[in-house]
């Protein structure tokens, strides 16, 4: 595992500096394909023979990687490549062929006795590839990837508005509230008492590596906390409306408020709504997103007053207009209700794909 995993980072390197160096000295793009006849020749030297030891194919999808994330690039889709750290990156190489589970092992090119496992769900269909990762606190993850369709789940004729918070993670406009565990914050003793454990071990020891596995684990243990917590929520709202509706919250500039930024980060509101947009997409629901610079919080839900005297610390207000008592975040959710639901009617079924 650790020569697979080396090897691929290797490789990534070293055609990474080879295509820069190329297009600095000569103005030269390399392509795939120039790197996959390179490769072919580097492992025929005796300096590199040691790549010959790891799946000839785990090393080619590393090259398209490379070549893939140098078209993002190109498309303004993401920054330039880096190169990846020993340390700092995540362990992992991909076999793109010859894949079989069998008797609850997974069989890989050069893995000729298998690998024990432990199957999360049967794979009904023909495999395609195999991504096998390893985390920081040491545990080896095979995602397996293949074709099957996808079960839509019962359509319903419910329609939502959701406002995202800190307090509140998620506001409803039926009135249903999703409260906010703050992970981090229930976590935040023991992942200072292990920090500070960490800084006092010396450098390279192997008292340091292991408290630094002490560390990761705290860390997982957030992230996956977290994560369960955020799909078990937007399960939860996507099967019981079709039509579901949130903010475009720039969550970049928010967190630029030093007072804020990690209670916002820790809630995980861009998560959230890529978790809406896609499982929407999948199960043919509506979904969009109103404007970011919608008053959704200052409009009375009632009769339209906006109240540009309402600060964040206000949490209920009572509108001068029609002297209706209202809950901030309430308040905001069925806003966002009546202004996605005139934008949907507005723009037709193109908007179900936003």
């Amino acid at each position: 595992m650790a020569m697979h995993f080396g090897s691929t980072r290797f490789v990534w390197n070293h055609f990474l500096a080879l295509r820069k160096d190329s297009y600095l000295e000569n103005k030269e793009s390399l392509t795939y394909y120039d790197n996959s006849k390179a490769l072919t020749i580097l492992k025929k030297d005796n300096e590199y023979e040691w790549l010959k030891d790891v799946n000839s194919q785990s090393l080619q999808a590393s090259l398209k990687d490379l070549d893939t994330a140098y078209g993002r690039f190109f498309k303004k889709q993401a920054k330039f490549p880096k190169f990846k750290s020993k340390h700092k990156a995540i362990d992992s190489f991909r076999c793109p062929q010859f894949v079989v589970i069998k008797d609850g092992k997974l069989f890989l090119p050069k893995f000729c006795e298998g690998i024990r496992i432990k199957l999360h769900r049967e794979t009904i269909d023909e495999i395609l590839f195999v991504t096998v990762s390893r985390t920081p606190t040491n545990k080896f993850f095979a995602s397996i990837t293949y074709e099957s369709e996808h079960e839509v789940l019962p359509l319903t004729d419910n329609e939502v508005g959701i406002d995202l918070g800190i307090k509140d993670l998620i506001t409803c406009s039926d009135g249903k509230i999703f409260n906010n565990p703050k992970t981090t914050n229930k976590h935040a003793k023991k992942l200072a008492y292990e920090q500070r454990q960490l800084s006092k071990k010396e450098k390279g020891s192997k008292k340091r590596f292991k408290q630094k596995k002490i560390v990761a684990v705290v860390h997982e243990t957030i992230k996956n906390v977290r994560a369960d917590n955020l799909h078990k929520i937007t399960h939860s709202i996507i099967s019981n409306n079709k039509t579901i509706i949130i903010e475009d919250l720039h969550v970049k500039g928010m967190i630029k408020n030093h007072c804020l930024a990690k209670a916002i980060t820790d809630a995980s509101w861009g998560e959230l709504s890529r978790q809406f947009e896609y499982k929407a997409r999948w199960n043919e629901r509506s979904f969009t997103k109103v404007d970011r610079w919608f008053p959704s919080s200052k409009t009375c839900n009632v009769c339209g007053f906006i109240n540009q005297d309402l600060l964040l610390k206000n949490r209920k207000w009572t509108c001068p207009q029609c002297k209706t008592m209202l809950g901030r975040d309430l308040n905001a959710a069925k806003n966002i209700l009546k202004q996605g639901l005139k934008t949907l009617s507005g723009s037709g079924a193109e908007s179900d794909a936003k």
